[in-house]
């Protein structure tokens, strides 16, 4: 959950989740002071991101209750799994939407090596 180019500078104003502004985040990073939303609705792309890991996650633990069980699709014990996996994915649901918001601003910022070989300010004097 830490900026995306420095990898330094918190994103969430609270480190843990709060119930009324758990997904709050700052509007610049306090290292490298780079902006956390660069348009209005830039994080309307994050219900893809967290729709991809909810899936990925009630695939996984399928297969990992199929295997340790032996039930399947044709057994009626799959209604043992389905409801402790939805109350597994309703407790996982705020750390998933911080997580597809940081994977979302991720996706957008790529390793600058400009900012980690030292300041753009300092890097600009340098080769004037």
């Amino acid at each position: 959950m830490k900026c995306p180019r420095c990898h330094q500078g918190e994103l969430f104003v609270h480190k843990w989740y709060h119930v009324f502004s758990g997904n709050k985040m700052v509007k610049q990073c306090s290292v490298c002071g780079q902006r956390t939303e660069l348009e209005p609705g830039f994080y309307h792309g994050t219900g893809y991101i967290s729709y991809m890991v909810t899936v990925a996650l009630t695939v996984t633990s399928f297969v990992t209750w199929s295997l340790i069980t032996g039930y399947g699709f044709r057994d009626k014990e799959i209604f043992y799994w389905l409801p402790v996996h939805i109350v597994f994915l309703i407790m996982l649901q705020p750390w998933l939407m911080r997580l597809s918001r940081v994977l979302w601003l991720t996706i957008f910022f790529h390793n600058d090596d400009k900012y980690h070989q030292g300041s753009a300010c300092e890097n600009a004097s340098v080769k004037n």
